[in-house]
């Protein structure tokens, strides 16, 4: 449980990251919420993998093999959110409700894959 806390409050930053970035996208760059969901989850991934290495689950293995199962972990997270952002706006949400909605189902399924795959101990 502690472990899965210190992930949601290395979410915590990098999610602030991704929804500064979708907000800007959308509000001035005029960009569908879908694709600013997308790009705004792999710029708060960049910050994530290096947290969540060290503070989350201690990984002390090779960077590389890890940093690339994680930003496959994360790409896969990114098009979830993207799908369930595309979702929720044509359902009638506001973006960033929509937003909301698949952090919290982005966050639990990528915890899993993490946990399991990309840290898991060496």
């Amino acid at each position: 449980m502690s472990r899965l806390l210190r992930y949601a409050g290395v979410g915590a930053v990098a999610t602030a990251t991704h929804y500064a970035l979708m907000v800007l996208a959308v509000e001035v760059g005029h960009w569908p919420a879908w694709l600013a969901s997308g790009a705004g989850a792999l710029a708060g991934a960049q910050i994530a993998f290096w947290a969540n290495r060290r503070f989350t689950f201690g990984h002390r293995g090779g960077w590389w093999p890890a940093w690339c199962r994680f930003h496959a972990t994360a790409g896969a997270g990114a098009l979830l959110g993207m799908l369930l952002v595309d979702a929720g706006v044509q359902a009638g949400l506001h973006y960033l409700l929509a937003q909301a909605g698949a952090t919290v189902v982005v966050m639990l399924a990528t915890f899993v894959a993490n946990r399991a795959w990309a840290f898991r101990p060496t």
